[in-house]
């Protein structure tokens, strides 16, 4: 398999003007799948299942979102999930086929948002994000995104950052990929992010509603008929717990649940092989590459 399947970077430029960072595989005639990674990643967090889906025919659309990697900051610090929504529109606003959502927490959330407000996929994927996480798990990410604000004095102390924050991932053999998700300003290094994307949560990440808008959203996609609904949570995940699933299921029945061992939140990061395979075979049958 190659390691990058006709892989070209694109930009879009969302209603409010922020210009989005997205790379684009596979053909356009295609049926298209958007990736939306989690707060405090970047697209490269994706890079695996993008090869995997666009592998297997799928056109493959996995972008930075607003306020992280190359995608740019918002002059007015504009984090809100109607920002998301409106550059979701705006990356899918020449999509001429049937499409699929698959969001990782944050990217889960402003996925759930955007098809509450009128977007309508063909399947949609939550990756370790349900309308009842853990408050615990929510905490210890916004605390990580919250720290460092300084930023680091070298590559190793970053490395030990995200050592702290996941002990159970190996340490990297080469720490050089870590560049990716830093800005080097002024002698330092600096997270990817916009540190306003976290600036204004309480220790439970809401913000302006935050998690009242994710619960409404996941009771009115719920309540559609024809949208499958998958579930991708890894089972050594803080955010996710049994009882979370419990209270999702009974808002919608139909829920498929994908249970990935021996990952955590991050799940595609910890898992990708057993991961991108829950997601191909739930495609497979709801968006199948035949369907465009």
């Amino acid at each position: 398999m190659a390691d990058r399947i006709g892989v070209q970077t694109r930009r879009f430029r969302s209603a409010d003007g922020v210009e989005l960072v997205c790379d684009e595989a596979g053909d356009r005639a295609a049926p298209t799948v958007v990736l939306l990674h989690g707060g405090g990643q970047t697209r490269h967090s994706w890079a695996g299942t993008m090869n995997a889906l666009a592998s297997l025919g799928y056109r493959v659309l996995n972008y930075d979102a607003r306020g992280h990697g190359e995608s740019d900051w918002s002059a007015q610090g504009a984090y809100h999930l109607d920002d998301r929504a409106a550059d979701l529109q705006a990356v899918l606003a020449d999509c001429q086929t049937g499409f699929a959502l698959v969001g990782a927490s944050l990217g889960g959330a402003t996925a759930l948002h955007a098809t509450a407000k009128g977007l309508r996929p063909s399947a949609l994927v939550l990756v370790d994000i349900v309308p009842e996480p853990e408050p615990q798990g929510i905490e210890r990410i916004v605390n990580f995104m919250r720290a460092h604000v300084d930023g680091f004095a070298s590559l190793d102390e970053a490395v030990d950052a995200v050592a702290a924050y996941n002990p159970s991932r190996p340490r990297p053999r080469d720490p050089a990929g870590l560049m990716r998700n830093l800005r080097a300003r002024d002698g330092r290094l600096y997270w990817h992010w916009d540190p306003r994307t976290v600036s204004g949560r309480d220790e439970l990440g809401r913000e302006d509603g935050f998690h009242a808008v994710v619960q409404q959203a996941a009771a009115v996609v719920a309540a559609m008929a024809g949208i499958p609904l998958l579930l991708v949570r890894g089972l050594a995940s803080d955010v996710v717990s049994e009882a979370g699933v419990a209270a999702f299921r009974v808002q919608a029945p139909r829920l498929e649940v994908v249970d990935v061992g021996g990952a955590g939140h991050m799940v595609a990061g910890d898992r990708n092989d057993v991961f991108s395979k829950g997601v191909a075979d739930f495609l497979h049958r709801h968006l199948p590459i035949k369907a465009c």
